[in-house]
């Protein structure tokens, strides 16, 4: 009797661990719609530049050495890559919608455009590359970064930076894969505009 009931006091205590990480597993996941990255102010505009890193998926905005702001973002997938190189943003476009199909009309806010049809913007994050080659950006992070960048700010794009193993590791992870997309009636009117300028998108 004391053998069997050790045996399921330990089948308990085993499947109560596994409970304990299966619920940690899914309790440390974020959406991106609640990542609120800090900003330091640009002092010098002419000191700042972006760096992309495609393999961590991670965007950082310098002053100098200095890192301003730091974010998790999505990249683009093996076959529709990310380019990698330096580039300029060379044009800003808040309230932007995109123009090709399918999905033309779907909101790409906060456009940050560096080279033809690519873009850092806002979008749903996940933990891998998932995009046709844009960079897709928390909803707040895209609001600030659009804020402290200007046309002609350099962007560099590499499959790694030295601070993917500083203030990158510290970031969390994001992923918006189980969120639901907001309705079409609400995604092609001007309120997810309006929501953006608040560093909002739908109820989220």
């Amino acid at each position: 009797m004391n053998s069997l009931f050790l045996q399921t006091v330990a089948l308990v205590a085993v499947a109560a661990a596994l409970s304990s990480c299966a619920i940690k597993k899914k309790s440390s996941g974020h959406y991106s719609t609640s990542f609120d990255p800090p900003a330091k102010a640009v002092t010098n505009p002419a000191a700042v530049k972006v760096k992309l890193s495609t393999g961590a998926q991670r965007v950082y905005v310098m002053q100098g050495n200095e890192v301003l702001l730091a974010t998790p973002c999505s990249v683009g997938t093996a076959g529709t890559p990310t380019p990698h190189g330096t580039f300029s943003i060379y044009s800003k476009v808040a309230n932007r919608r995109r123009a090709s199909s399918p999905g033309a009309g779907y909101p790409m806010t906060f456009w940050m455009e560096f080279k033809s049809a690519y873009g850092m913007h806002w979008g749903w994050v996940k933990p891998f590359p998932c995009t046709h080659g844009c960079v897709r950006l928390p909803i707040k992070s895209a609001q600030k970064i659009f804020t402290m960048v200007k046309q002609g700010t350099p962007l560099i794009i590499a499959s790694s930076h030295p601070e993917d193993a500083t203030i990158g590791k510290t970031l969390p992870t994001l992923d918006d894969s189980s969120l639901a997309d907001p309705p079409d009636s609400y995604m092609m009117s001007s309120k997810v505009f309006s929501d953006a300028a608040q560093g909002k998108i739908y109820n989220y």
